[in-house]
Parts: structure tokens; C-alpha cells; sequence
């Protein structure tokens, strides 16, 4: 049964923003009725009556309800909810196809087809649960997205407006107004004295890409040497460069190529920053949920320590480890296909077959944006078209896996987008021939964001584990039990632990010859 929402038990909500803990930001917004605003949960402003508390859990609620954000604690620019993060029922995958962008594209009859319910089923299930409807929730994100763009670039209002997603200039400016109880002209104005009398982006206006500057929030704490450690030791020449301690990579997205420059921030701060270099501004909410599954930035990661923290011989890593996070992907797709390259190899072999892959097949990236990284991967319909020589050379056998594993992608028989059902995922991944165990388990746990995924013969996972005193088969299988229902944490614990350069955060820009996808060093899987 699950357990009863956040924001329906007063007493400890109330308790929470007494305390003003920042690790419930995001977890639910408080409306305070003497003000009609809402705000996060840690908002430093003087803490309103008990009895004047009214509890949300989303901002589109509070807005609904008649609440504008709060001015001083921006409560829009939270970590995203854990609860929608890792859930993976109907409501939290309409929630990450919201993200995604999917209702400003599709409309809610879109996002209702995605997810096999009619738009009044629809409603409903996402109105009882989050207090707000689908159109409500994308008008939320559109009015995030509008104050990103105000503040961040020197895009006349006008482009803003449609950046957005907003249908018109005038019902821009009435969100904007409705929300943040401000024009966006004096939001730019705001930012412009904060940033001591240039706004960011401030320049001359060039031709497009538009680059724009974000921090991403995250609960504390983060390890960043095994996430961005991982994300490095696995990437690969082409799609991604790790340079000057920065990753940058390349993504596709609805409105053209887009490139994301992530650079970890310095120790004790709680984002993430992040360049965006757009083809279209209209794909700036599409590229910021990217980058925060690619990170996995909604995380929980008290209540995954304090969980995997109980386990006798799991508790000293996860202690020595804390706020380990799922290396995930910015194309799902593109990690199910990386993995079937990266079976029964050496993370390097699989960077050398990924990279060959890419240049033989991997859209160059336009000049304007060429640089270090130079191509987008390629798409599941160029792989599974491709002639033999244009794959990598490896056995046959794989060749025949890549392939069906890329014609299922591109025939729709495999679902991995931001609103695919992790059980019906898994269920088709074993369905094709060549893909095990192990395969599956790694697009789930990287590519779908899965907490409970478990890849236990990753040859990592093993030899970590049995350094921890647990032993490898069906002891190990027995001692994951008790981690679920955060084996993919366990996991990830595991991976940090290990002695693997995927483990650490490179001091310097790595060697670009070894980039590839998998995990610590080889694997055991028989296709």
C-alpha cells in the first residue's frame, strides 16, 4: 500500500518548515494564506502561523489555489520531487513526460497516448494526485522556463514568450505577472542589480546557438567523483569530452542539436552548473530535465543512505560514499545500444566500438557548435539500417543483437522514452535474442532511471562486493534483498567503491582514446 502523500500530514510539514530543512525542498510547497504566497520549505523568510499553512505538493497546486511565488526563496527553482523521480506508475510517467515537454508539443490528448489512458482517465489520476492537471503542470514549468530566459539571456521578451511555449506575448505576460507578482521586464531588471548592472548573456546577440547559463539544484549530499568520474571513464569521442573539469556532450532534442556543458560545482554548494547551447530555445525545459536524468539530480540520497546504511556490510561504503547517484543518460535509446557494444568487453574495447560506431554513422554536429565534441550519436533507425561494414568489428553474434536491439527501438517494440513502464521495458529487453540479464538490468538502472535495478554478475558489483564480504551468486542475490528497494543505489555504491577510474574524478582531461560505455572493467554475459 502506498503510504499516505507528503503534504497531506500537517504535523510534520509544518515541523519541516519550522526547521527549514532544505533536503524537503521540492517534496512539497507551503501556501501561506496572510500573504496568498507560496514557498519551499526552506525559505529563510520569518516563519508564518501554523494556522495560516496550507500544504501543496506541486507548484501548479499552489498556483491553482491562488498563491504567487515567493520573491526570496524562488520556490519553482527546486530539486524536482523524489517522490515523481522514482515512482513508476502512471502519474510519475506523466509527470516526466511533462518535463520532457511532451504536453507543450502533443497537447494532453498527446500525453494521454503516450500512456495508453484517455485524456478525462488522464486528469483525473494526475489531479487526485498532485492537485493540478497535466495543462496546469506544463503552464508551471512554462512560466520556470520564462523566468530562466528573462533573467538569463537578452532575448527580447517577444522570443522569450515563444521560447516558453507560451502561445502568445499576452498570456506570457499575464503568467509571468500571476506567478511572480512582477512584470518580466522588472524580473530583468532584478537580475541585472544582482549581477551588479549586466545581466547574464549580456553582449552582442549573435546567430544561433543561444547559449544560457543555469545552476541545477540538488538535495545534499552529491559524490561527485564516482557520478562525473563514471560519466568521463565511460564516454565517448564524439557525443561527450571531459575538458578544463567539465563534461560536454551532445543531444538531440524536438527543435535541433543542442550541446550541455555540465561542470560539478565547488564543495558545500547545492547545484550543478550547466551551459545550454540551443538550437531552438523552445527545447530549454526538454534540455534541463536531460541534464538532471543524466545526473540524477532528483534524488533522495538521505533516504538512500539512511536505507542502505542499516546493511552491516554495505554501511561502511555507503558511509565512506554519501549521496552516491544513478550515472544515468540524456537518450535512452542511445544507452541501450552503448550497452549491447559494451557486452563481454573492457570499458576501453567498448569505447573503441562506440566511437567507430559514431563516425561511421552519427550526424556531425553544425559548425557553429563542432568543437571538441563533433557528432550526435547515431539514431536506433541509422544502426539498424546500416550495412555490415559500417558496424564495428566485433563477433557476429552482437552484430545480430545491435541490430534487433536497434530495430525494436525504431519499430516502437521497445519503449525507453521518459514515460516508459520500467516492467514492460525489462519484459521486452528479455524478449529479444542476445540481450540477458545483465543488459536489461543496465538500460533499466541507466537508461530508465530504475531504483531497483540490480546487474548482480557486473563483474564491479562482484568483486566490490565480495571485498565487502558478500559473496558473489546466489549469496549475493540473497544479501540485495534486503536493499530494495534501492539495489541500483546499492549498486552505484558498489561502483564508487571500486579501485576502477570510473570510480574517481579525473584531475586532468582524460586521454580520449579510452572512452566507451559499461562498467568496471569487463564483463560476464553470454548473448
Amino acid at each position: 500500500m502506498r503510504p499516505t502523500p507528503f503534504h497531506l500530514d500537517h504535523d510534520r510539514c509544518s515541523a519541516v518548515v519550522r526547521s527549514r530543512d532544505p533536503r524537503f525542498d521540492g517534496w512539497f510547497v507551503t501556501g501561506v494564506l496572510s500573504t496568498r504566497i507560496y514557498c519551499r520549505p526552506s525559505c529563510p523568510a520569518i516563519t508564518p502561523q501554523v494556522r495560516n499553512m496550507r500544504f501543496y505538493p506541486s507548484a501548479a497546486a499552489a498556483q491553482g489555489a491562488g498563491f504567487r511565488a515567493c520573491k526570496r526563496c524562488l520556490p519553482d527553482a527546486t530539486p524536482g520531487s523524489p517522490q515523481w523521480h522514482v515512482r513508476g506508475d502512471v502519474v510519475a510517467r506523466a509527470v516526466r513526460l511533462v518535463a520532457d515537454g511532451v504536453v507543450d508539443r502533443e497537447g494532453v490528448s498527446g500525453l494521454a497516448a503516450r500512456l495508453g489512458y484517455s485524456v478525462r482517465q488522464l486528469e483525473r489520476l494526475v489531479r487526485a494526485e498532485l492537485g493540478a492537471g497535466p495543462l496546469a503542470l506544463a503552464r508551471a514549468q512554462r512560466a520556470q522556463a520564462a523566468r530562466l530566459l528573462v533573467e538569463g539571456t537578452t532575448l527580447p521578451m517577444v522570443e522569450v514568450a515563444h521560447a516558453a511555449g507560451f502561445s502568445s506575448t499576452r498570456s506570457f505576460n499575464a503568467t509571468v505577472r500571476e506567478v511572480y507578482a512582477a512584470a518580466p521586464s522588472e524580473l530583468r531588471a532584478a537580475a541585472r542589480r544582482r549581477a551588479g548592472g549586466s545581466a547574464p548573456g549580456d553582449g552582442p546577440r549573435g546567430p544561433a546557438p543561444v547559449s544560457i547559463g543555469l545552476r541545477l539544484p540538488f538535495r545534499p549530499p552529491l559524490h561527485v567523483p564516482s557520478l562525473f568520474g563514471h560519466l568521463v571513464a565511460t564516454s565517448v569521442r564524439g557525443p561527450e569530452a571531459w575538458s578544463d573539469g567539465a563534461l560536454t556532450r551532445s543531444v538531440r532534442l524536438p527543435g535541433g542539436p543542442a550541446l550541455l556543458v555540465l561542470r560539478p560545482g565547488a564543495e558545500g554548494e547545492r547545484h550543478v552548473g550547466v551551459t545550454l547551447r540551443l538550437t531552438d530555445v523552445a527545447d530549454l525545459a526538454t534540455a534541463i530535465g536531460r541534464c538532471r536524468r543524466l545526473l540524477d539530480l532528483d534524488a533522495d540520497p538521505v533516504a538512500v543512505d539512511e536505507h542502505l546504511g542499516a546493511d552491516p556490510r554495505l554501511g561502511p561504503l555507503v558511509r565512506a560514499h554519501p549521496g552516491v547517484r544513478l550515472p544515468g543518460t540524456v537518450d535512452p535509446a542511445e544507452l541501450a545500444l552503448r550497452v549491447v557494444l559494451s557486452q563481454q568487453v573492457s570499458t576501453a574495447a567498448a569505447g573503441t566500438h562506440t566511437a567507430r560506431l559514431v563516425q561511421a554513422l552519427g550526424e556531425p554536429l553544425p559548425e557553429p557548435m563542432t568543437g571538441a565534441v563533433t557528432h550526435l550519436f547515431p539514431t536506433a533507425e541509422a544502426v539498424a539500417q546500416a550495412a555490415a561494414e559500417q558496424l564495428p568489428a566485433m563477433p557476429a553474434s552482437r552484430q545480430r543483437t545491435l541490430r534487433t536491439v536497434a530495430r525494436a527501438l525504431a519499430e516502437g517494440d521497445l519503449r525507453l522514452g521518459p514515460g516508459a513502464d520500467r516492467q514492460e521495458a525489462r519484459e521486452a529487453l528479455l524478449a529479444l535474442p542476445g540481450v540477458g540479464p545483465w543488459t536489461a538490468e543496465m538500460v533499466l538502472l541507466r537508461g530508465l532511471g530504475d531504483p531497483d535495478a540490480f546487474p548482480a554478475t557486473d563483474l564491479g558489483v562482484k568483486v566490490t562486493a565480495a571485498a565487502a564480504g558478500v559473496p558473489a551468486g546466489a549469496g549475493l542475490l540473497a544479501a540485495a534483498e534486503s536493499w530494495r528497494p534501492w539495489r541500483s543505489y546499492a549498486t552505484a555504491v558498489l561502483w564508487a567503491a571500486s579501485d576502477h577510474a570510473a570510480a574517481r574524478l579525473p584531475a586532468t582531461p582524460a586521454p580520449s582514446p579510452r572512452r566507451g560505455d559499461g562498467i568496471p572493467p569487463a564483463r560476464k554475459e553470454t548473448p
